[in-house]
């Protein structure tokens, strides 16, 4: 808004007072927005971010209706209901409780655990929902709904933050004339990401925990916490499939940045400690091996049939080309 002022002049003519004309930034929703501080900016996007994401999720989704296998919404609630109802080590085995033609559990184990964490949530409100082998094709409105909660609550309680922290440590540092609206920006175009909201809050996914824990491990690398970037890595890489390749990529684009040992020890560690215990339960060697096998299967997807596994993540996309960013930054 504009507005009209007067200033006087001293000269020795004595010339009239004339009106200038100033423009009053405070009156500007963005002047207001880049000004207040960080975690005004953060709410205020955030909040409306979450509102996008409400509003997404009010609208139908893909299988609904439709068996016998009812779309992903179905997959996501048959694994919580297989994780809450059978023991670890039949996760992922096929047997006659736990059919793997009909969604079995094909994503590595911290989905799992996630999906378990998930199922307790559910049981609470509906255990109708999670119901073993009754609960197939499952539609409630409130099954659907505490589905949809879950997905919100993961991404306010790992994308958020992990965002937040990472636009702290990007912009720590730079010129303060262009940190504020650039910080402004960059929530925005993070948090808006109209893939992310679609896939998630539409179609019942939880990428936003994966790519989480990418966008932390970035942020982590940038604070020269190598340590905890390799773990959260490590962590992003067992919750979802990633096209090997694309994972051999940001291995070896951090390896420059950190020690080699530092790095593989971590995620060997992380991924004994995941993996090892559908191992603990007594199994003879036939039936670890067939475990292993399975696992196998599920890490590097070579028998899924999913059109999103031949799909690189844009945040591992991202973290691999940053890494190459940061290494000619450091040299």
């Amino acid at each position: 808004m504009e507005k009209a002022t007067k200033r006087k002049v001293n000269n020795k003519k004595g010339k009239e007072e004339k009106p200038i004309v100033e423009c009053d930034d405070e009156s500007d929703a963005w002047w207001w927005l880049v000004h207040k501080g960080i975690t005004a900016s953060f709410l205020s996007i955030a909040l409306f971010s979450l509102l996008v994401r409400v509003a997404v999720s009010l609208h139908p989704y893909s299988g609904a209706g439709n068996p016998p296998k009812y779309g992903d919404f179905e997959a996501q609630r048959h694994w919580m209901e297989i994780t809450l109802n059978l023991p670890l080590k039949e996760w992922y085995r096929n047997s006659t409780v736990n059919d793997l033609r009909y969604w079995g559990l094909d994503y590595p184990p911290l989905t799992a655990y996630q999906s378990y964490v998930h199922g307790l949530f559910l049981r609470f409100f509906s255990p109708d929902s999670v119901a073993l082998f009754t609960s197939r094709g499952h539609e409630s409105y409130l099954g659907k709904l505490l589905m949809r909660w879950t997905v919100l609550s993961s991404d306010v309680l790992v994308f958020f933050p992990a965002v937040f922290y990472f636009v702290v440590v990007y912009y720590a540092g730079r010129n303060p004339s262009h940190r504020m609206s650039g910080i402004a920006w960059h929530m925005a175009i993070i948090l808006l990401n109209p893939c992310l909201i679609l896939i998630d809050h539409g179609h019942f996914q939880y990428n936003c925990i994966s790519l989480g824990l990418t966008v932390g491990a970035i942020a982590f690398l940038l604070s020269d916490k190598d340590l905890v970037a390799c773990v959260l890595y490590s962590l992003a890489l067992n919750h979802k499939q990633r096209p090997k390749p694309v994972e051999e990529e940001g291995q070896m684009n951090l390896l420059p940045l950190i020690h080699p040992n530092e790095f593989y020890i971590t995620k060997a560690c992380l991924f004994m400690r995941m993996w090892n215990p559908s191992f603990l339960d007594h199994f003879d060697l036939v039936s670890r091996l067939k475990m292993l096998q399975n696992l196998t299967m599920c890490r590097f997807h070579f028998k899924r049939a999913d059109p999103h596994s031949e799909v690189i993540p844009n945040g591992q996309f991202q973290f691999v080309h940053f890494c190459k960013f940061n290494h000619a930054c450091r040299i």
